[in-house]
């Protein structure tokens, strides 16, 4: 069983004790089963979805006054609930990861009544929700959008198209970001809410990933969607991104630090039976140092990410600089344990099929989605910079 202790430090309260220790005997009595059939992808994360939905996990995502379990959205119990179901299963960590930041910029922008109406079937895993902000050309620069979203009558027309869309093809409805030319740049962007039925709205392409997951490319071809659609006012697009990112940001670091602990169980595991010049392969000092080096690179990444959720989760109006610092410390020593936990592994640390050879297409993607690792770092200065 991966290290628990980090469960006493201060940063977190009895209520994420409890919180890790029911979703802990949840995932290890369903995941394995629910992640089971790699066939279809597409039915593992909408299962996944229904049964988090079904014991309340999803709860998490949204605040309570649309079914959710806090009063507003807990970034600690959030990553807690990555990191474990992370340790247990990429998917399920997606399944649940998408939820929250799909109907996140709902729950911070949207009217009361797209709450009503939006909220609560997520948290009861009824509804898919997808965050559709990435542009065939525009990526970490989420200014440079070229997706418009042209007023008539009473609503909106979009045109463009969106790529690299997590739960693209699955999802119920997707947060979609356009440029509204209220002003250049940054300025000129707004949020919509779009179901995914909305005419005009069309899946054009399936996105196959190292590490399989629901991924697609959308277009919107004079896609009309109602007025009450749009998240806050005209020109807050970029606001509503980057309020969401800062929220979500963190829990990528505490996704990776779920793979990471895995990476390192499974390391200790098999350097205690594997034998080696007659000695079982732990009994190396090499083989301690790269273990020593794991679990050093793990606390240091744990440290970071539940700084920045606690900093937010005590009222802080941004924790950029906090939620930057733990996904790319976290995201990057994760690659790194993986690394080394497969070295240990040798030749079966790439067979089909060993939990290590998951875990290392599983991280990959960590370092470049809600902002590459570079981008982090350019965060991070021009944080430093204001200070």
């Amino acid at each position: 069983m991966a290290d628990r202790s980090f469960l006493d430090w201060p940063f977190l309260d009895p209520a994420h004790r409890d919180l890790a220790g029911r979703l802990e005997a949840w995932a290890e009595a369903e995941v394995e089963a629910l992640t089971r059939d790699h066939g279809d992808v597409d039915a593992v994360c909408r299962g996944l979805v229904k049964a988090l939905g079904a014991a309340g996990f999803l709860e998490l995502t949204v605040p309570s006054a649309h079914g959710g379990s806090n009063e507003r959205i807990d970034v600690r119990s959030l990553c807690l609930a990555r990191e474990i179901l992370g340790r247990h299963h990429a998917l399920a960590d997606f399944a649940f990861a998408m939820q929250g930041l799909g109907s996140g910029p709902v729950t911070l922008f949207g009217s009361e009544d797209l709450k009503a109406r939006i909220l609560p079937p997520v948290a009861r895993g009824e509804a898919i929700a997808a965050f559709a902000l990435t542009e065939p050309e525009a990526g970490s620069d989420a200014a440079a959008l070229e997706t418009t979203a042209t007023r008539e009558g009473e609503g909106f027309v979009l045109n463009g198209a969106k790529t690299w869309i997590s739960n693209g093809g699955i999802a119920d409805h997707y947060v979609v970001f356009a440029r509204t030319g209220e002003a250049a740049g940054a300025k000129g962007l707004s949020a919509f809410l779009v179901e995914a039925d909305a005419p005009g709205l069309l899946v054009t392409e399936r996105i196959e990933m190292i590490a399989p997951h629901p991924l697609a490319t959308l277009r919107f071809a004079d896609c009309r969607v109602p007025a009450a659609n749009r998240l806050g006012s005209g020109g807050d697009g970029f606001k509503i991104a980057m309020a969401t990112l800062d929220v979500f940001r963190a829990t990528v670091g505490a996704a990776a630090l779920g793979f990471a602990r895995r990476a390192l169980d499974e390391a200790l595991a098999w350097s205690r039976q594997r034998r080696i010049f007659g000695e079982p392969l732990v009994s190396l000092q090499m083989t301690q140092g790269k273990i020593a080096d794991m679990a050093t690179a793990i606390d240091a990444a744990a440290l970071l990410v539940y700084r920045a959720a606690w900093t937010k989760d005590q009222g802080a109006a941004r924790v950029t600089r906090e939620a930057a610092m733990a996904k790319l410390f976290a995201t990057e020593e994760a690659q790194k344990v993986i690394d080394q936990a497969l070295q240990l592994h040798g030749g079966e640390g790439v067979r089909v099929g060993r939990k290590v050879e998951a875990l290392y297409r599983d991280i990959r993607a960590l370092r470049i989605y809600e902002g590459a690792t570079e981008v982090q770092k350019l965060v991070i200065a021009r944080q430093m910079e204001q200070t």
